[in-house]
């Protein structure tokens, strides 16, 4: 495997100066041609052969830099243990097979960027197998749905309301069942464009035609925006069922 990895990278300059994901693309091919060869000691080990592959002195660095890029695909789950061996040797994943270009490796590592925790639980079990099958239009429609219905429920509106009209009546700046009447007037406007400008933008196109999403950094910050919509509605319909601050003092002013 170290001559195949030689002959991708000949210039060991050039192979130091990738960082981890830079040559992890590089071993990911190389590890299916030999998927039941793939053992970080041995791999290394090829470095030190009799005949060099790379200069001497060079060899210890470039070993380091094998180590972080195998590290590197273990722990976004590309390359895992062997299933019932108890050595060091290590398979290709279900997810490590269905990468098989370069804007497959290029997407899968933007989406290992994105850490689930930071996705409301909610959107997280709706859209995240989507989202790192590369199915963007579905993760997104479907977390944007959540909003939609979780607006719904709180608002106590009938299953007939929908899309950037019930938004804007769920938080209408002056009778918004969850409109909190403590913010001044055009924060409470601002907070009605933003909900009914993230379904109209986002949930309601996929809703009446196919929409392509092929970006999937763009696509994770559009289940961030919409992790954060979906807390605020729910901290808004708790505080409407009274645990939380009213969402109205009791001597309601005018701003």
């Amino acid at each position: 495997m170290i001559s195949e990895i030689r002959n991708s990278v000949p210039d060991p300059d050039v192979l130091l100066s990738l960082a981890p994901q830079e040559l992890a693309r590089v071993l990911l091919p190389i590890f299916k041609r030999h998927r039941d060869q793939i053992h970080l000691h041995n791999l290394i080990n090829g470095l030190h052969q009799m005949q060099e592959v790379y200069p001497r002195d060079k060899c210890d660095a470039i070993g380091l830099a094998i180590s972080e890029a195998w590290t590197w695909l273990v722990t976004r789950g590309i390359i895992v243990h062997k299933p019932r061996d108890t050595g060091n040797w290590f398979s290709i994943s279900r997810a490590g097979e269905m990468i098989t270009s370069d804007a497959e490796f290029d997407n899968f590592s933007k989406a290992a960027l994105l850490p689930r925790n930071l996705l409301h639980h909610k959107i997280a079990e709706d859209a995240w197998a989507n989202f790192l099958r590369g199915a963007y239009d579905l993760a997104v429609f479907a977390a944007f749905r959540q909003v939609e219905e979780a607006v719904r429920i709180a608002a106590a509106f009938d299953t007939r309301a929908l899309g950037v009209d019930m938004m804007r009546r769920a938080f209408a700046v002056k009778d918004g069942p969850l409109t909190d009447m403590t913010l001044p007037d055009a924060e409470r406007e601002a907070l009605a464009h933003l909900f009914a400008g993230a379904i109209g933008s986002y949930k309601n196109p996929s809703s009446h035609r196919t929409v392509k999403i092929a970006d999937s950094a763009e696509a994770g910050e559009m289940l961030i925006l919409a992790s954060h919509l979906l807390r605020i509605v729910e901290d808004r319909a708790k505080r409407r069922s009274g645990n939380g601050p009213p969402l109205a003092p009791n001597n309601a002013r005018q701003d």
